[in-house]
């Protein structure tokens, strides 16, 4: 009995690991991915302007 409670939480943490890669996987693309792509892009654009306003430089 002991080897079961020794494999329980690995194979729970298992599982619980393939339904995120599951749902990471399938919420990727679709109709909505233009308007993620826009706001990650006015984001890094926002992030950008302030570093230069800064007067920052990255190498």
């Amino acid at each position: 009995m002991e080897y079961l409670s020794a494999l329980l939480p690995p194979v729970v943490m298992a599982v619980f690991f393939i339904g995120l890669v599951v749902t990471i996987v399938k919420s990727q693309g679709g109709p909505n991915k233009a308007k993620e792509d826009a706001a990650v892009d006015a984001a890094l654009a926002r992030a950008e302007a302030a570093r230069q306003a800064d007067g920052t430089t990255t190498p």
